[in-house]
């Protein structure tokens, strides 16, 4: 296949609009924020965090905007000893599942700790929000999780 010619382009694939989030990731960021976390009602009365439009078991929309925590458990996680330099933290964290007070789904996020032996499924954990003048609505606004103390 001597005459087999291969082309080559490079190119950028990016998504150069900005979307609107709508009244219910709006809250949430909103509340974020505010310094507060907020889900919606799902069927049955479950309340999902974050909040989704509609919910995820039976595709029924959610209504009404419900305020969760501030604490919560940890419900899994995974340590991350090297973390790369994409990741949130840049000293060693776990990555947790936290169910805030009051919710029934679970939220992901980051708790730094200086070893694996400092994390565990079941512990106290609440956010640790950033400072009120830096907070802009953004997932980010919740800086990462401390530990409170106990298990639940």
């Amino acid at each position: 296949m001597a005459d087999e010619v291969i082309y080559r382009s490079d190119h950028v694939l990016e998504y150069p609009f900005v979307r609107s989030v709508g009244p219910v990731i709006g809250a949430f960021l909103t509340g974020l924020r505010d310094g507060r976390v907020v889900g919606t009602r799902g069927s049955g009365g479950r309340v999902i965090v974050p909040p989704t439009e509609y919910d995820p078991e039976t595709g029924e929309e959610t209504s009404g905007v419900v305020e969760v925590g501030p604490e919560g458990t940890v419900t899994s996680w995974s340590w991350v000893p090297r973390p790369r330099p994409k990741h949130p933290l840049q000293t060693p964290f776990a990555w947790v599942l936290v169910r805030f007070d009051g919710a029934d789904t679970s939220f992901l996020h980051v708790l730094p700790a200086a070893g694996p032996d400092e994390v565990s499924t079941g512990m106290r954990v609440r956010p640790e929000f950033a400072p009120e003048d830096e907070r802009v609505g953004h997932v980010k606004d919740i800086s990462h999780f401390v530990a409170t103390g106990g298990a639940s």
